[in-house]
């Protein structure tokens, strides 16, 4: 028989890796990102540096969460690309207000990122589609993301119909897929603490000021 899971209750970590001050912050959220990206991508204990929590909200009301992968992140925001038929699209289509969350939590650390999702354009699409992998691109013609399928064998004799038809050719993008960018307009950098003593930082945009001005405050744990 095996071992009974653990009961959560009795479940604890003591976080102690290191501290978060506001002093060693970056004004710009997008620099301060890009530095505990850096830190995480060396970090071996930290598998899909790049993947992040996408929550959205359905028209009527209903949260969902799902891990999309950042290809992209400027100081206009953070891409993913998706089926534009998934459910994911249909409800930023509805309710473009996102959240992201990245759970480096082999580093002791969660990213909050809050903003606005809007389609990129066509040709950033087509620049990233075709820089992928064979499989993936094929892959992209074969899923109709999100929709009900009564067994993986259509979706393996769906792929070999593609092999078929794009073999010997490019293999272009279809025109249900591509990419999101996040606008954001408020970050959360969490750093765990020792007796749940946790650090948090929330960059908002700042009232009437320039569009790259940011107020930086400290949260309670």
């Amino acid at each position: 028989m095996a071992d009974a899971p653990p009961d959560p209750a009795s479940l604890r970590r003591s976080y102690e890796r290191g501290a978060l001050n506001r002093e060693d912050l970056a004004a710009d959220p997008v620099a301060q990102f890009r530095a505990w990206f850096a830190e995480a991508s060396a970090a071996p204990e930290i598998i899909e540096v790049n993947a992040m929590t996408l929550s959205t909200v359905s028209p009527d009301g209903q949260p969902s969460s799902r891990t999309v992968l950042l290809k992209a992140y400027d100081e206009r925001g953070f891409v993913f690309f998706t089926n534009y038929q998934s459910r994911k699209a249909h409800d930023i289509a509805a309710n473009p207000r996102v959240a992201l969350l990245f759970p480096w939590l082999g580093l002791e650390r969660q990213l909050k990122i809050e903003g606005v999702a809007e389609k990129i354009s066509r040709t950033e699409t087509v620049k990233y589609f075709l820089s992928r992998p064979t499989g993936s691109r094929l892959g992209a013609w074969v899923s109709t993301q999100s929709s009900v399928v009564s067994s993986k064998s259509l979706l393996l004799t769906k792929l070999d119909e593609m092999k078929r038809k794009f073999a010997g050719g490019e293999i272009p993008c279809p025109d249900f897929w591509g990419g999101f960018r996040i606008l954001p307009s408020r970050f959360e950098f969490w750093q765990g603490g020792k007796d749940r003593i946790h650090d948090r930082f929330e960059y908002q945009r700042s009232e009437g000021g320039d569009r790259d001005d940011w107020d930086i405050s400290r949260l309670a744990p």
